[in-house]
């Protein structure tokens, strides 16, 4: 660590000493305090965070937060934005859609988080949490828009940015961003490289009703990673009206994990066998996707067609072994089990928008539909000396298998909007869509195949009493679908001591949801959600042949949820200092739930949770930028309820050189807490807690070289769209 963090430290002197000589002239003075009070205007215009009818949108374009970060660590920092030890990202409690420049992303979970861990977080314009999506989006619940910066000035420009960070080990990051204009063609290349070390500490406890059996670990996981990858975007403009492009991206992921763990069992009290487990997993994986886009655009007329066609794949390659001793009343025994799986997905799609106004009437309407084909397959082998021993655990376990899943996801939308008497904003959607799938297994034949069709309406009314005053409401019904590998019924060993698998009969989880928001001097902001369902699948514990087995359940109840948040985003000292905090109380009914599915849960859930961002931009007129973000959060999901509430924190320090176009940036990472998670699931066999400390602390420290012109332009959008929270 030393050895890399005394050069940056004598490079950052160099860099500051480079700025103090020579001395300037007065017409250089002028001319550069004209360019730091031209960046300083451009960062303050915007405001950090903007609260509007349909979303929070998070304007990260000029901030601190993005030296040396990925696109997945500003998502943390993110306000409504929550991500849990399992890698799940949640906007308000609720599972989102994640979309990245309006293109809808084919990852979730752990395959989500380290797809955005490869685009840089230098190349963010900005993140918009869309609590009231409109028709347009393929939604399951809320929607995240991730939005890239769009350079079109000509010539040459780009940066590159060399990270070090420093927590329980040390890990190092690099990126590059080039970006080339000429007349009308525009091309971008965003490469990146993360050589990444992690450490996780955990700890469970798994109580089984049946005997009053207790199984205890103590688990540490030490985690490494490499991750190159590449994108490219094309773009040619035809004329003012129409233009065409190439999207291309590729990253690649190559993993080692090591974890060692020890367990002891327990009935009614009396010690029983003791276990000691080592796992080692190698894995490899790679992300392709290709977009082909065409779009007309009419500024004069508002109308914009939009078409989409492009393919995803995804390949994910694990080699698992697991050495486990066991000590039953002094005797030893050894047993070994290895686990392969390549996980392998296709995805297919074509999309197409159109937006226009109808008629004189002042309204715009919105119609288009999407198809896709999804083709993914899961091959599992087991080996190990075990498998042959009549007296191993591992013995009886399904040798191999392949899973395959298959499906057709087809839909239509229309939105309409309209404002009227000047004061009445409007729009009303309906969104179908039907989906035709088919999952199966080839070893063990089971196999199920269904189909269905859901309508999805949505409303959002805005009322403005008058330039500082607004009330709005919006209506959403959506439905979350089970991810393809949560059907895959194939058994596998966890290095905590227990299995996991899927569920073949899983069902889709609808809700609705209804949202008031006041908006008062344009500056404060009042919220209050109810979200309902009578359906829900959520991770559950069961016991199989002895073994405590975790999968996707499903469960029957209804459960009621409702959010009351107060918001406020202000400008001070001639708009240096920026904050934005939020505050917000939560409360869930699970009375219904729990009875019926007889979990043994509390019934009622009620927890604050907070969030504050705040921001200095050229702190003593020494072209400083400092920031800092703060969260109170709590992680409760369904039969899974959080035992600690966690204090997040973030604070960065950047001082830009103009001249030279450089960076340099020190931030440093929940240094006064370091955050964990505690979580007890509660099943009808039991309960299951967990508690992890998590490796997301320490310091890290960032150098940044621009050249060519930076300024960037927001994608283009009609007013409905920016305003009404009618399309995008």
């Amino acid at each position: 660590m030393k050895t890399i963090i005394f050069p940056i430290a004598i490079l950052a002197g160099s860099l500051a000493m480079a700025q103090q000589a020579p001395a300037p002239s007065a017409k250089d003075t002028v001319k550069g305090n004209a360019k730091e009070i031209e960046a300083v205007t451009l960062v303050a215009r915007k405001p950090t965070v903007e609260s509007k009818v349909d979303r929070t949108v998070f304007n990260v374009a000029n901030s601190a937060i993005l030296a040396g970060n990925t696109t997945w660590d500003v998502l943390r920092m993110t306000p409504l934005v929550s991500i849990d030890n399992n890698d799940a990202v949640k906007a308000e409690g609720q599972t989102v859609t994640v979309y990245i420049n309006d293109r809808k992303s084919v990852f979730t979970g752990k395959e989500l988080k380290e797809y955005l861990k490869t685009i840089p977080a230098d190349n963010l314009m900005k993140i918009e949490v869309i609590t009231s999506p409109s028709s347009r989006y393929e939604t399951s619940g809320s929607v995240i828009n991730i939005v890239l910066k769009k350079r079109d000035d000509e010539g040459l420009k780009g940066s590159i940015s060399l990270n070090n960070r420093q927590s329980t080990k040390n890990s190092q990051y690099t990126n590059f961003n080039l970006n080339y204009h000429k007349k009308k063609f525009t091309q971008t290349l965003i490469g990146s490289y993360n050589n990444g070390n992690y450490v996780q500490k955990t700890q469970t406890w798994d109580n089984r009703y049946e005997g009053n059996k207790l199984t205890q670990f103590n688990l540490e996981n030490i985690m490494r990673n490499e991750s190159p990858s590449l994108s490219s975007t094309s773009e040619f403009e035809i004329n003012d009206k129409n233009n065409f492009g190439l999207v291309l991206e590729y990253s690649q992921n190559r993993n080692l994990s090591s974890a060692e763990s020890d367990g002891m069992t327990s009935k009614n009290g009396d010690p029983g066998d003791s276990f000691h487990q080592t796992q080692n997993i190698l894995g490899f994986s790679r992300n392709l996707g290709t977009n082909a886009f065409y779009k007309y655009y009419d500024k004069e007329k508002n109308r914009i067609l939009d078409i989409n066609v492009g393919t995803n794949y995804s390949s994910d390659n694990n080699d698992n072994l697991i050495d486990k001793q066991i000590d039953k009343l002094g005797a030893k025994t050894n047993q070994q089990l290895g686990v392969i799986s390549t996980n392998q997905m296709r995805n297919y799609y074509l999309k197409i928008d159109y937006t226009q106004p109808l008629g004189k009437s002042g309204g715009t309407i919105e119609v288009g539909g999407k198809t896709e084909l999804n083709n993914h397959i899961i091959p599992n082998s087991l080996y190990g000396f075990s498998m042959n021993d009549p007296q191993s655990e591992y013995y009886h376990l399904s040798r191999n298998d392949t899973f395959h899943y298959e499906d057709n996801l087809s839909s239509l939308y229309a939105n309409y909007s309209k404002t009227f008497f000047k004061k009445l904003e409007t729009r009303i959607g309906l969104r179908y869509e039907y989906i035709d799938y088919k999952v199966r297994q080839d070893v063990a034949g089971t196999e199920r195949k269904d189909s269905y069709g859901t309508f999805l309406p949505n409303l959002l009314l805005k009322y403005s009493f008058s330039e500082k005053f607004d009330v709005s409401l919006t209506y959403n019904r959506s439905i979350w679908r089970p991810w393809y590998s949560e059907f895959n019924p194939f058994l596998v060993p966890e290095i905590n001591g227990t299995y996991s698998r899927g569920n073949l009969y899983l069902n889709p989880n609808p809700n609705d949801r209804l949202y008031l928001k006041f908006g008062i001097l344009k500056k404060y902001f009042i919220s209050a959600r109810y979200m309902h369902t009578n359906q829900d699948y959520w991770t559950t514990y069961v016991t199989e042949n002895g073994r405590t087995v975790s999968l996707p359940g499903n469960f029957d109840g209804k459960v009621e949820k409702y959010y009351l948040f107060a918001n406020t985003n202000q400008n001070f000292l001639k708009n240096k200092l920026n904050v934005n905090a939020g505050f917000g109380w939560y409360y869930i009914n699970n009375k219904d739930f729990n009875e019926k599915n007889k979990l043994g849960g509390k019934d009622y859930i009620s927890y604050w949770g907070a969030s504050a961002n705040v921001s200095y931009t050229n702190l003593f007129n020494k072209n400083i930028n400092v920031s800092a973000w703060v969260e109170l959060a709590n992680q409760n999901n369904g039969n899974s309820y959080a035992n600690n509430t966690n204090v997040f924190h973030n604070i960065s320090v950047t001082k830009i050189f103009p001249k030279t176009q450089m960076e340099l940036s020190m931030q440093l990472m929940n240094i006064f807490k370091r955050p964990y998670g505690d979580n007890t699931t509660y099943s009808q066999d039991g309960t299951f807690r967990e508690y992890s400390k998590w490796d997301w602390y320490g310091v890290s420290l960032t150098f940044v070289k621009r050249f060519g012109n930076q300024k960037v332009k927001e994608n283009t959008k009609t007013d409905v769209e920016k305003n009404g929270g009618g399309g995008k």
